[in-house]
């Protein structure tokens, strides 16, 4: 083990940022909540991973508030513009939604779910959970060294194409050091305004966080993307340029719902998740699978025990494929995904052999399943950037770097305090990849778009007002009617196969929690990515290299196809808890990455 799990009858913080994390901390020592907390954090993370997430982009928050004893998500998934129709993307002579530009972006939830948090739940003011972000933006901060690489792989596209990116990123038109200072003055400005305006609307807290809505969906932030996305034709992935489809009018009649979580029981605890919007249920299908064998016969990470679960997120990821879509535009049969008959049935398909070929969905209800083909599309061609701005996905690869690293990247925040709330939020998207950053407000929208289909006929088809279906999956469980522990990483697809990971280690084998976010991890790249150009590997088992030679020549032969990748590669899982005992809170963070860290007194 490379940390201590942390403990402490204060508060707990985990995150895949030191700064967020001592930023929630700071928080609750003011006299926050755990939601207060998350915001304080989430805003931080905006700042100081601009490659993996932004204002412009999107989280779903799980929350457990004690004083109520409920469960809820607030959905920070904005929607597709109200232009955005299949036709739309037809008549521009395009099969799929390209992974970054214009075309894709969505109402941009994050900033929206944040406040509705604060509002709802919360007691902090506006000002003292925005200070931090504003301080980081405005004063600089260390840059991580993977936004560094990204932006020197970027630079052509910004200082030629992307230019207010340009300005955003370059250091007098050159790529910033890692770990050099980085500012962001645009960005520490439009959160000021929002702020001014907010405290300018009256004294009352609740009346302040509702004007900075409004500053951001009805007023100045939202003018500036309007008049951009009317006015720009920028390139894209396509190698074409294009303009864009959301409008002011689109972000006004947004509002960050607050739902009913998706849920189901595993070993004694209540596990909850995301609605099917996002990938969230998957999570809950592969539970419900893996309970019918007995792994802690198996031994954690055996032949075996590997082999079980990859065959089972197999599955449970055929299913997400074929059912998952927004709730509001389609019927999701999620109680008959989560039948104890239906997850018997599928159980059966899981032997000694791993499934190879097309993917398995069930049929739930007797419903027939239909899935888009994938089909093969080669990027288009120009400099190296053009082929990783073809790449939905945040990550950008230098040249030198061999491509078997883990791809798929966003953040994660988990917070607890004394009094037993709990929070877990995976914010993302608006990365300085997706897209040119809107002039005058230093961020760039973000790009879910991507991941609805054009085909029509399918759970997650695109349709104007839509959400587009999500990777974002945290995680929250209850034992006995209270939070005992929320948990996420980053990792696009791959969420729920390494959370599941952790999860096992933790509830099945007892490992404590800093344990648990070391163990072996590993994810079957078996159903096609979510992101353009949704490549998939049918057989393609990838694990961490301190898997024993013995094991891996176990799981070949039975038909994986295995990739050895570096340790320490597959996410970045971060994670509190509350004792049930004495009630003390609990804290880790995978050292993955070297950023990730918790806080706990």
């Amino acid at each position: 083990m490379t940390r201590p799990e942390l403990r402490g009858t204060f508060g707990a913080v985990s995150s895949t940022h030191w700064l967020a994390s001592a930023a929630g901390m700071a928080a609750l020592e003011s006299g926050g909540n755990a939601f207060d907390a998350a915001v304080a954090a989430g805003f931080v993370l905006q700042v100081v991973e601009p490659h993996l997430n932004g204002p412009g982009g999107d989280v779903p928050i799980l929350l457990f508030d004690a004083a109520g004893g409920d469960v809820r998500v607030i959905c920070g998934q904005g929607p597709m513009p109200r232009a955005a129709t299949p036709a739309a993307f037809r008549n521009l002579g395009l099969t799929r939604i390209p992974g970054s530009g214009l075309l894709p972006a969505t109402v941009p939830g994050a900033f929206g779910a944040w406040l509705a948090l604060l509002e709802q739940y919360g007691t902090l003011r506006l000002r003292q959970v925005l200070d931090h972000a504003i301080g980081y933006a405005a004063d600089g901060y260390p840059l991580l060294p993977k936004a560094a690489g990204a932006i020197a792989v970027l630079a052509p596209l910004f200082r030629d194409e992307w230019t207010e990116s340009g300005h955003t990123y370059l250091v007098n038109g050159v790529p910033p050091r890692p770990g050099s200072r980085m500012r962001n003055p645009a960005l520490a400005e439009t959160y000021r305004r929002v702020l001014k305006e907010a405290e300018a609307a009256g004294p009352g807290r609740e009346q302040q966080i509702r004007a900075a809505h409004q500053a951001f969906y009805g007023g100045f932030v939202a003018e500036a993307i309007d008049g951009r996305l009317r006015r720009a034709s920028v390139l894209d992935a396509t190698g074409r340029r294009h303009s864009g489809l959301l409008t002011g009018d689109d972000m006004a009649l947004w509002q960050a719902p607050t739902e009913e979580t998706a849920r189901c029981r595993y070993k004694g605890v209540e596990v909850h998740k995301p609605g099917p919007w996002s990938q969230g249920p998957v999570f809950l299908q592969q539970l419900a699978l893996l309970e019918g064998f007995d792994l802690a016969a198996m031994g954690l990470d055996s032949a075996d025990y590997l082999h079980t679960v990859t065959e089972c997120a197999k599955l449970a990821y055929a299913d997400r494929e074929a059912w998952y879509g927004d709730p509001d535009f389609t019927d999701v049969p999620l109680a008959a995904l989560l039948d104890p008959g239906y997850t018997r049935r599928r159980r059966q398909l899981v032997d000694g052999r791993a499934a190879a070929g097309t993917l398995r969905p069930g049929a739930p209800g007797d419903r027939r399943a239909w899935i888009p083909p994938v089909g093969r599309a080669e990027p288009p061609g120009g400099p190296y950037w053009q082929g990783q701005l073809y790449d939905g996905l945040p990550t950008v690869i230098p040249p030198v770097v061999a491509r078997t690293e883990a791809r798929g990247d966003t953040c994660c925040l988990t917070v607890a305090d004394r009094h037993g709330n709990m929070v877990a939020a995976t914010p993302s998207g608006g990365w300085l990849k997706s897209s040119p950053v809107i002039p005058g407000l230093g961020f760039p929208l973000g790009t879910r778009g991507q991941m609805a289909w054009l085909e029509e006929g399918h759970p997650n088809s695109l349709a104007p007002g839509k959400r587009p279906r999500t990777t974002l999956s945290p995680t929250l469980v209850l034992r006995d009617g209270r939070a005992r522990l929320a948990f996420g990483t980053p990792g696009g697809d791959q969420q729920d196969q390494w959370t599941l990971g952790f999860f096992l280690a933790h509830l099945d084998f007892g490992l404590d929690l800093q344990r648990a976010a070391e163990t072996l991890a590993f994810h079957s790249e078996h159903v096609p990515s979510s992101f353009t150009p949704r490549t998939h590997r049918p057989l393609a088992v990838k694990i961490e290299s301190r898997c024993p030679d013995e094991v891996t020549a176990d799981l070949t032969r039975r038909g994986h196809e295995i990739e050895s990748v570096p340790d320490w590669s597959l996410g970045r899982v971060c994670a509190v808890g509350v004792e049930p005992g004495d009630g003390m809170v609990v804290a880790a963070a995978s050292p993955r990455g070297e950023q990730a860290y918790a806080v706990a007194r």
